[in-house]
């Protein structure tokens, strides 16, 4: 999906380019370390199979959803959508993340509607993720797409002051 305000475009990573996306990856867990569950120490040392792996089922499982977004040819974003383990009609959005030279125009939005259109496509009945309380930028996109606050708040991870709020957006109502 390309769009025409600015040169960017949202696609699915293929299972080839793990290289690359652990390296866009890394850089989204040093740049914000506060925003994700997981720190840049316990992914570099992830194996080069790791890597491989995780993008491969990605594009194979029917259950996941890699994105990557693009600008002048360089990955800019990141988001991974993924049906929840506990319940299928529900996908989970992880890794959400734009370079700091692609915020402000129209990314992190085109990312977050690519990964709501296919939990539509795929029946999904709504989409959660956690957001760190501290992130307004997050929270005002998440708001503005319709999300909401669900459940309590808790620690990022074990020993974190932070805490990351739950949100959810319904996206059809349950079948009959």
């Amino acid at each position: 999906m390309m769009h025409a305000a600015a040169a960017f475009s949202i696609r699915p990573f293929t299972a080839e380019e793990w290289p690359a996306y652990r390296a866009i990856r890394l850089r989204a867990l040093a740049d914000a370390p506060d925003a994700f569950g997981s720190t840049l120490a316990a992914e570099e040392a992830l194996a080069p199979e790791t890597w491989a792996a995780r993008l491969a089922r990605s594009t194979t499982s029917g259950i996941d959803r890699a994105l990557a977004a693009e600008m002048n040819g360089a990955l800019v974003g990141l988001a991974w959508a993924k049906e929840d383990a506990d319940d299928r009609a529900i996908v989970n959005l992880f890794q959400m993340w734009v370079a700091p030279e692609a915020r402000g125009q129209g990314v992190a939005g085109a990312l977050l509607d690519e990964a709501l259109r296919w939990a539509t496509e795929r029946g999904a009945q709504a989409m959660q993720l956690g957001v760190t309380c501290t992130n307004a930028e997050a929270l005002r996109l998440y708001a503005r797409a319709g999300f909401v606050e669900a459940g309590v708040r808790e620690p990022l991870r074990p020993g974190s002051d932070l805490m990351e709020q739950r949100m959810r957006l319904t996206l059809a109502p349950p079948a009959p």
